[in-house]
């Protein structure tokens, strides 16, 4: 079934909706989950909520991409819980990657003060927007789907070496605009 297959099915109210969704993006949104999490029941539980967040949300919303709409509601389920479990342990492979951003982004101590979540939106938009394909794609899967750098490395044909150097020198770039866009560390 197609995009508009499934949102009309869950705009009537349709739990067979709800079953077109795990159908079609349950694999993908194990992966992502899983990759934040760093845990299989955790993750299921995740997707779980996933579908119920997608009933919920539509409608009144009518995504023009159902995939990134969804694959977003399940990234955002899956740091919601790693930031509750936070506290607990510090083993999820989600928290390498975010500390590699953290690093990036020292010494913008008022980052999140000084710029709304739209301005920030839109400086990252314009920064992604700069980078070649192969860099948009191997900074996203690291860092919005939690990726492991092996598996992105290997996707690309690349050594997991040159997948990280690669990496650090977007993370430099991310910082340079970010300076050049008026932010001092």
């Amino acid at each position: 079934m197609d995009d508009e297959g499934i949102i009309g099915l869950l705009f009537r109210r349709s739990e067979e909706g709800i079953r077109e969704l795990e159908a079609r993006f349950g694999i993908g949104c194990m992966a992502i989950a899983r990759n934040i999490l760093g845990d299989e029941e955790d993750a299921k539980e995740c997707v779980n909520e996933v579908w119920m967040g997608a009933w919920n949300a539509i409608p009144p919303n009518r995504p023009n991409s159902l995939r990134a709409f969804i694959y977003r509601i399940c990234r955002n389920q899956a740091v919601k819980r790693v930031s509750r479990d936070r506290a607990k342990k510090r083993d999820s492979s989600y928290d390498a990657a975010l500390e590699e951003l953290e690093n990036t982004l020292a010494g913008f101590e008022s980052l999140e003060d000084t710029l709304s979540a739209r301005e920030l939106s839109r400086a990252l938009d314009e920064f992604l927007d700069s980078l070649r394909e192969r860099d948009r794609e191997l900074f996203m899967r690291r860092y919005w789907y939690g990726d492991a750098v092996a598996d992105i490395a290997g996707d690309l044909g690349m050594s997991s070496n040159a997948a990280s150097v690669r990496l650090g020198r977007i993370r430099g770039r991310l910082r340079e605009f970010l300076i050049r866009e008026g932010y001092e560390p």
